[in-house]
């Protein structure tokens, strides 16, 4: 496999603290790679990091093409996408006009038309993410009227109508009962297969453990192990600094999609 999103050093200190201390991360054609640790292990921060919405130190390279220097939106349209925290939908937007708005790139030609009529946007991406998402029949509802599941999911969905190279995710499943997170998971797993590579950041063990082809582990800025989640989850260092009580749990049923605070009481 050819790595998609490269990533050597990244480094990020907010005034004395360091909240990334020389992270090397690839994600390869194909791959679900989960990032997990505890809260303010960084992950959210190197998401931020490598798609431009914090300085960093170290490289970023998309397809083998530096991006380090690139601003968000530079790195976007080449496609390194996220998502965020909040879904953030456009509640006054149906679920096929939220996706459209991410998948519009004007033309100059298709602006000079906009002056004139109203738009319509290519619906080839749009259809393709609603199909994998599981949303076709969503498609003309508002947001507002969906389950946090199904909102989760458009989210999902209108990264992809960007045809992205690479979609981080940061806590898609936060929120989620157990049955939305199986199904999140679910989903998340076809939206690789189908070819678009997913960086996921979550809480939920379960979800993260189950699905993932590769995980690395964050604690305090730094990689404390990495592997193929079987070993993951056996590795003494990451019990100790992360899984605590919650490994025996996720020993017995890991991927069942319960999350950390379920397994240990939280």
């Amino acid at each position: 496999m050819s790595a998609v999103l490269s990533t050597s050093g990244i480094s990020v200190s907010f005034g004395g603290v360091r909240a990334l201390v020389d992270v090397d991360l690839d994600v390869q054609e194909g791959q679900l790679l989960g990032l997990i640790g505890p809260n303010g292990a960084g992950k959210t921060t190197y998401i931020d990091a490598i798609t431009g919405f914090v300085r960093c130190r170290g490289s970023v390279a998309l397809n083998g093409r530096d991006v380090s220097s690139l601003p968000p939106h530079a790195r976007a349209q080449l496609g390194l996408v996220r998502t965020w925290q909040s879904i953030e939908l456009f509640d006054d937007l149906s679920v096929r006009e939220n996706l459209a708005v991410a998948s519009y790139r004007p033309t100059v030609w298709a602006t000079m038309k906009e002056a004139v009529s109203r738009p319509v946007p290519s619906t080839s991406a749009i259809d393709e993410a609603l199909e994998l998402l599981g949303l076709m029949a969503d498609s003309d509802e508002m947001p507002s009227d969906l389950s946090q599941g199904r909102r989760k999911l458009v989210g999902v969905a209108r990264a992809l109508a960007a045809k992205p190279r690479l979609i981080c995710l940061d806590e898609p499943a936060a929120g989620l009962d157990t049955n939305e997170s199986v199904e999140l998971g679910r989903h998340l797993r076809e939206v690789v297969d189908a070819g678009t590579p997913i960086l996921l950041v979550d809480h939920d063990m379960g979800l993260v453990l189950g699905i993932s082809d590769y995980v690395v582990v964050l604690e305090f800025g730094r990689v404390i192990a990495q592997g193929v989640p079987e070993a993951v989850r056996r590795d003494q260092q990451v019990v100790a600094a992360y899984l605590g009580g919650a490994a025996s749990e996720l020993e017995t049923n890991g991927g069942s999609g319960a999350s950390i605070g379920q397994a240990s009481g939280e």
